[in-house]
């Protein structure tokens, strides 16, 4: 017993006390970075990183399972050690010491970790998929453990996450609110790879692949400078980045398809032509009685008036705007004071000084909407500018509206959470720090449809930038959109096939990286899909080939490898065929197309099998034709294998020997 301790137990025993208190160096500090927690699981096989926060200079050491590593924490306090490799077992205790300080995190287990990252398909739980209630309920897998990024946005990269986080058994009432896609993929996986399995989930619902990649790597893509400069702008003067942004929002507008050049809605002067009066209560557009509005999917400006006494226009003050649906960007007397896209919840921007008039004060708001009900909430005290004084002047005066001459998504903010440039990736990936994974799994694209032709640089630019952080070869397996809406009547363009063309030929020239088909499983109804038992079971497969070096097993279903002429017709050869192939619902394949060499004009294909070829009859191809297989949003697909496994959609010239 130290001298210190000693002299408490004494003096415990002299003033005749029950309770010895406990020695200090027994007592718990947050020495570990919150990754490190009881339940965690560590990767296997790889030099062990472990790093947290500790009084600066002092020697840190840190002991696991026998290993051991020492080092020292710097100025500010931030050490990191790295322990060797380890196999699969535990569960182990993870033992850290610096001064007198100890922190001990029990039964962590050595396995392999996966990062599982993307939008809301992604993030769909477990109890929003087929058979929830079963699934749930027979749930206890004690060897697969779950840890949940909290969902937060940032301008700037973040060291710690926005709010508690903990490593839990998969149980019962832990899976209920987990990816199911994760968790699906996990229990699969294990029935060959008899590991435990750390899932990690980041994900958020609506998400653009661009806020999940870092600022610098967004930088290399080029031609994003300005926003990115805004961006580092905001992080230090949000007044001043909202009125550049503002700037370069507008001359979108005044070069956008259908406005005329001397078009400024936002300005106090505005012809009022127009505007027509909104409904007193708001509220969604579409229930307004406005035929024209009862299903636009659009943007619709709104306008009105606030008037003050000079003594109040000399104060600061705030714009508090109602619920939003979804995305807004606002003007005051011209000036541009805020934008945030954020369904459904309120808004409050700073003005910036001078902004506010003795007299009439114009406030303009433009909102875009893209899915189910869009606008402003009401009623018109829901919207107000407040003063510092605590003085709420409510924008009560009559309210107009008129919707934008054309359907095009305008510049988003690149401060948006889901929608903005880095913004998850600084406030949900780059708290993880740089932990041993195994991989990683990425079910992200819908958000991205509207401008499908450049997700193939967006996805690498993201595989090399986490890559970066990860390991130059982290396995990356992709899921490709599932199915969405309707089969055309005819063949149209079709931003989600471009998206699921662009995740195809990204995986296929990147040796650590695989392809999970989902477009068999979509929903013509349901943007979320629930069958995410198969998914799991497809992403499993992929990484039993891909990333355990099962080569016999086929990765997913049958691949065009190339297209050709010859004198029975187009003939498309398919490798990672099951036995044969196989059609369903028809007695040959349907599906494919034949397209001129830009694709602006593009005739279905009867189609015949030949062994492990399609050939397609008609129309007859010309010089420099495309052949395309399931291209729409939610495409009819009729091609598989013995095994079931779907062949997936692709686009590939004629004039190409290979399919890439």
């Amino acid at each position: 017993m130290s001298g210190a301790a000693w002299r408490i137990w004494l003096l415990a025993i002299t003033l005749g006390c029950c309770v010895v208190p406990a020695p200090a160096q027994h007592t718990m500090k947050p020495l570990l970075h919150p990754l490190f927690q009881d339940h965690a699981v560590l990767q296997r096989n790889q030099p062990i990183p472990v790093w947290g926060v500790a009084t600066p200079g002092v020697t840190v050491s840190v002991a696991l399972a026998g290993r051991t590593a020492t080092t020292r924490a710097d100025n500010s306090g931030h050490w990191q050690a790295v322990l060797p490799p380890m196999a699969a077992g535990g569960p182990y205790e993870l033992a850290i010491h610096a001064g007198d300080a100890i922190q001990i995190v029990r039964d962590v287990q050595m396995g392999d970790v996966w990062l599982c990252s993307g939008q809301s398909n992604m993030e769909l739980p477990v109890w929003r998929t087929l058979d929830a209630t079963s699934e749930i309920a027979a749930a206890t897998q004690p060897l697969i453990r779950l840890f949940t990024v909290p969902k937060a946005a940032a301008v700037s990269p973040r060291q710690d996450f926005a709010g508690p986080v903990a490593w839990h058994r998969a149980s019962p009432d832990t899976v209920r609110d987990f990816s199911a896609a994760c968790f699906y993929f996990a229990r699969e996986l294990q029935k060959t790879v008899a590991v435990p399995m750390g899932l990690i989930q980041a994900a958020w619902g609506g998400s653009r692949i661009e806020a999940w990649t870092s600022a610098s790597a967004l930088r290399r893509q080029g031609g994003m400078d300005p926003a990115l400069d805004v961006l580092a702008l905001y992080a230090n003067d949000p007044v001043a980045a909202n009125a550049r942004w503002g700037q370069e929002w507008q001359q979108w507008w005044s070069t956008n398809a259908g406005a005329r050049a001397d078009d400024r809605p936002w300005q106090p002067g505005a012809e009022g032509t127009r505007w027509q009066q909104a409904p007193s209560m708001l509220g969604a557009w579409e229930r307004w009685g406005v035929p024209a509005l009862s299903h636009y999917n659009g943007m619709v400006w709104y306008r009105t008036q606030v008037t003050l006494t000079a003594a109040q226009a000399g104060q600061g003050a705030r714009l508090q705007l109602g619920a939003v649906d979804e995305t807004d960007m606002t003007w005051v007397n011209g000036v541009a004071v805020g934008s945030e896209n954020a369904p459904g919840t309120a808004r409050s921007y700073a003005l910036p000084t001078g902004a506010l008039n003795a007299g009439a004060n114009t406030v303009v708001i433009n909102v875009l909407d893209t899915y189910g009900d869009g606008g402003l909430a009401g009623p018109a005290s829901a919207h107000a500018v407040l003063l510092d004084d605590g003085t709420r002047l409510v924008l009560d005066a009559p309210w107009q509206y008129r919707p934008a001459p054309t359907a095009q998504v305008p510049p988003l903010a690149p401060w948006h959470a889901a929608t903005g440039l880095s913004t998850l990736h600084n406030g949900m990936i780059a708290p993880l720090g740089q932990p041993g994974l195994r991989g990683m799994l990425w079910y992200q694209g819908e958000s991205n449809t509207g401008d499908g032709a450049a997700y193939a640089a967006r996805l690498r630019s993201l595989r090399d930038d986490w890559r970066r952080r990860f390991g130059a070869q982290m396995p990356l397996l992709v899921v490709q959109l599932a199915g969405y809406g309707q089969p055309p009547e005819a063949p149209v363009d079709s931003g989600w096939a471009q998206v699921r063309e662009a995740q195809r030929r990204v995986v296929a020239e990147d040796p650590h990286a695989g392809l999970a088909l989902a477009i068999d499983i979509g929903d013509a109804y349901d943007i979320h899909p629930p069958n995410k038992q198969e998914l799991g079971r497809r992403l499993a497969r992929v990484a039993r080939h891909r990333v355990y070096g099962e080569g016999t097993l086929a990765p997913s279903g049958p691949t065009a490898r190339t297209a050709s002429r010859t004198p029975a017709g187009v003939k498309i050869a398919f490798d990672d065929v099951t036995e044969a192939l196989v059609t369903t619902g028809a007695n040959g394949p349907i599906g494919f197309e034949l397209c001129d060499a830009q694709a602006r004009q593009c005739a279905y294909a009867e189609a015949v099998l030949h062994g492990h070829d399609v050939v397609l009859r008609s129309p007859q191809a010309g010089p420099g034709a495309r052949v395309r297989y399931c291209w729409a949003d939610g495409p009819i697909c009729t091609l598989r294998d013995r095994s079931g496994a779907p062949a997936g959609p692709f686009e590939v010239s004629l004039d190409a020997a290979e399919v890439p």
